[in-house]
């Protein structure tokens, strides 16, 4: 266990070092001069001295190797960002400024990413619940009505795009009927009733969209387990049928299903772009859309980076839980 936790950290690390590389890159990838960007598009603002100020007030004059050491440095124990009059301190995580409004990017982090974590983990309970339910159900009573059904149901839900069925709850469930206020983030912190008021059609929406994939999944995966001898052999005990299928046939199962969730949650967790402009919330996801169309590259290179965290911790979650689920699986 415990060399399978090194293993894992160190390729995570290595990883993580990779992708800070290549999002750094980007950041001297851009067709203008960043301190142009941050000036402005006024040619009688943007005179060479002022340009030549911003690049040492943000640190751009000095050599590509420095800055790339002192932004990791900075994400740890923060760090000065220019020299001189011009010097301003970065706490950590320290992930640079904005070019646009010069706030800190930390700062506009911090207040975007609790959006997409609430959107992404209710979302993840609804289409887990129900897709591994309907899943799982349909496998034990093939054939049947309800089997055809969840079938049909799934295949147009895998079909659907958020674009279009987002807009159809709104219209369907606020402005015809009025059963539902139109969703208007509130952090949890301030009032859990309206938080969660607001989420429920976000919640919905992706996880019911998501949870046709994963009913599928789990169906395809149930009935191929059942047919294995090791079920078969519970039958034949005498098991009750709970404990058989329950204990014996989901654990199996459920193996594959844990690899898709991990990466999926990795994935959303990076930023729910298409939701989030849909129903209106300011998450992670939105803000590096809107970074990347006015070429903010502090803002882009920081939620890049925050996903990839994500899609690494995610994938060693999952291997993890592969022992835990499945005894067949050993760790090493």
């Amino acid at each position: 266990m415990l060399r399978f936790l090194v293993k894992k950290t160190l390729l995570a690390l290595s990883t993580l070092l990779a992708v800070s590389v290549i999002t750094f890159g980007m950041f001297f990838a851009v067709p203008n001069n960043p301190a142009e960007l941050m000036c402005g598009d006024s040619k009688n603002v943007c005179s060479p001295e002022r340009i030549e100020m911003i690049e040492r007030r943000m640190g751009l004059d000095k050599p590509i190797a420095t800055q790339y050491g002192d932004f990791m440095r900075g994400i740890f124990v923060g760090r000065t960002i220019g020299s001189g009059e011009t010097a301003r301190d970065c706490p950590a995580p320290c992930l640079g400024f904005s070019f646009r409004n010069d706030e800190p990017v930390s700062g506009i982090v911090g207040r975007t990413l609790p959006v997409t974590l609430s959107i992404v983990f209710g979302a993840a309970v609804v289409w887990l619940v129900l897709g591994l339910s309907i899943g799982m159900v349909s496998a034990l009573r093939r054939g049947t009505v309800f089997d055809k059904v969840a079938v049909g149901t799934s295949l147009v839900g895998a079909s659907m795009p958020i674009l279009l069925f987002g807009p159809l709850l709104l219209i369907g469930l606020v402005y015809e009927t009025g059963l539902l206020s139109y969703p208007r983030y509130t952090p949890i912190t301030e009032n859990p009733l309206a938080w969660a008021s607001a989420m429920i059609l976000p919640w919905f929406a992706l996880g019911f969209l998501n949870s046709a994939t994963y009913a599928r999944l789990a169906r395809a995966q149930m009935l191929e387990t059942l047919s294995e001898d090791f079920v078969r052999t519970a039958r034949a005990k005498g098991l009750p049928k709970i404990k058989v299928y329950g204990r014996h046939a989901l654990r199996a199962a459920i193996t594959p299903i844990i690899t898709i969730a991990g990466l999926d949650l990795g994935a959303y967790l990076g930023g729910t772009v298409i939701t989030e402009t849909v129903f209106g919330f300011t998450g992670l996801g939105r803000t590096a859309l809107n970074a990347a169309l006015n070429l903010d590259m502090p803002i882009v290179m920081a939620t890049v980076l925050l996903a990839a965290v994500f899609v690494v911790a995610a994938n060693v979650l999952v291997d993890l839980l592969y022992a835990v689920v499945d005894p067949r699986v050993r760790l090493g």
